[in-house]
């Protein structure tokens, strides 16, 4: 059984087609990169599998269950960190992530100082005072402190410094040594590079390959043969190819 498994997963908004025949698969253990441009139908695809849309047509599973009809299960075994993080401005950071880590069916006191710690997270001020950056340490603290089958991260270093950024790819490899599966939607391709098992690319809401770095790497060869150097180089050619340059 698959942590996710998404199969002719379409989203419409109206006339606009913000998903359209999407299959993806997240397997026990494993980071898996999602990764297109702004638009692309990245945190569409998230939203659906939080049970917060519904999709149009096709399924979105979790653990097996349906995204949609079994969410308040779903959300049980799961930690998720979204890439803007709103929250009670009357409550200060360290109360927001015991709330989110008491949701959770384990968790990890020790763990949660250590976290606490290691980001610089002052967790007796307000959240109203807290920057972006610090915002987002809040909800990576609390996913972090959680013992959850399933992490969804989406943009979850928007706002961090490089140093921040830094920790966050070491807490992951974490994650990934524990067994752990993770679904990392993201722009900073670096981190896509370094954690992730496997990646899809989606570009106009629809998937367009999916596979290992080598395999993706191997699919976008030039004619000449000469593969892409990079990640970003990578995603560039993907780019072209949905734009039809």
């Amino acid at each position: 059984m698959y942590m996710l498994e998404i199969e002719n997963l379409t989203k419409k908004f109206g006339k606009f087609t913000a998903l359209n025949n999407v299959n993806l698969q997240v397997e026990e253990g494993e980071v898996f990169g999602y990764v297109g441009p702004n638009g692309a139908g990245k945190t569409t695809t998230i939203r659906v599998l939080l049970g917060i849309l519904q999709a149009t047509s096709g399924t979105a599973n979790v653990f097996g269950k349906d995204a949609w009809k079994d969410a308040v299960e779903i959300h049980k075994r799961i930690a998720y960190v979204p890439g803007d993080v709103n929250l009670w401005a009357n409550l200060t950071g360290g109360e927001v992530i015991d709330l989110f880590v008491s949701l959770r069916q384990k968790s990890d006191k020790a763990k949660r100082e250590r976290l606490i710690e290691k980001f610089e997270l002052d967790p007796t001020k307000k959240c109203r005072t807290y920057s972006k950056g610090n915002r987002q340490k809040v909800a990576l603290i609390a996913a972090f402190a959680s013992d959850a089958d399933l992490y969804i991260l989406d943009e979850p270093t928007s706002g961090l410094d490089p140093l921040m950024g830094e920790f966050f790819v070491e807490e992951v490899l974490n994650l990934k040594n524990s067994g752990k599966s993770v679904l990392l939607s993201s722009h900073i391709l670096s981190e896509v590079e370094r954690l992730c098992d496997r990646v899809g690319v989606i570009m106009k809401g629809n998937v367009i390959k999916t596979g290992t770095l080598d395999e993706l790497k191997q699919s976008a060869a030039c004619a000449d043969g000469k593969l892409p150097d990079s990640m970003e180089e990578l995603f560039m050619r993907y780019y072209k190819v949905s734009e039809g340059v």
